[in-house]
């Protein structure tokens, strides 16, 4: 992380989604390194949650708050933006980074399938910066939505993923615009930064990497270091997807 980020998010409150685990944990601590106060959600993940959220209140006291909710369930999106409002008196950046992937392949997809990846990757972040606007728009905030490569050169056999991030893409846009100029929305698209956990072996993860300019995987850090970048280092910056993917989406 840069150091010359300290504290220039001091006094601000962000809201992570699937902010427990992986390029979510990172991008909490980055936040909080900056001087953020943030707000951890969690679904499954309370014992990651409650583990990260210690290690930052190590560090600085008071600064983290953890909540839970199933994105699946609109009628709970709300609940998020009470956390941050009553723990911290405000909300002044969302990140829509939790995220649902798995392989549909054509004549096996059902409409679970469909319901649960478009529900995580697209009505979720929908509802939760809907719910957010009013608390934003006062802070004259920002929404970030993780997307993905494939939201704009799909992936074989994840039509519906790659189909629900190419949705949020056009969400970021039209969000944009809707909540412009108060809020600021852009959106982040990784390359191979963190392998799934599991359904890809050693053989397609270095054709992966061959077909990336820079030959090499990223780390959540590059991810968080784009996080910041649009947290304090842009503020004419809106609407807008900044691939952060080793020229991955170039050099298919």
């Amino acid at each position: 992380m840069n150091e010359g980020n300290t504290n220039r998010l001091q006094g601000r409150t962000a809201l992570i989604t699937g902010g427990a685990r992986r390029i979510g944990a990172q991008t909490v601590r980055a936040l909080h390194a900056a001087g953020a106060n943030v707000v951890i959600h969690y679904h499954r993940s309370r014992a990651d949650a409650e583990r990260l959220g210690a290690e930052l209140e190590s560090v600085r006291a008071n600064s983290t708050a953890i909540a839970a909710a199933e994105l699946l369930d609109v009628g709970q999106l709300s609940s998020l933006v009470t956390a941050a409002r009553d723990r911290f008196g405000a909300l002044d950046i969302l990140v829509n980074n939790a995220s649902t992937f798995y392989p549909t392949p054509i004549g096996t997809i059902s409409p679970a399938q469909w319901d649960d990846l478009l529900g995580t990757n697209l009505r979720a972040p929908l509802f939760l910066a809907q719910a957010a606007a009013p608390e934003l728009r006062r802070a004259r905030g920002l929404i970030l939505n993780m997307v993905d490569i494939h939201g704009i050169r799909p992936l074989r056999d994840h039509a519906v993923y790659s189909s629900a991030k190419a949705g949020l893409i056009m969400l970021t846009r039209a969000l944009a615009r809707e909540l412009a100029p108060e809020v600021r929305v852009n959106a982040i698209a990784p390359g191979p930064v963190l392998w799934p956990e599991e359904g890809i072996d050693e053989a397609r993860k270095q054709e992966i990497l061959n077909r990336t300019p820079m030959h090499r995987a990223g780390s959540p850090d590059d991810i968080a270091s784009a996080i910041l970048f649009f947290a304090t280092d842009a503020p004419f910056v809106t609407g807008q997807v900044l691939a952060v993917d080793g020229g991955r989406s170039i050099g298919w």
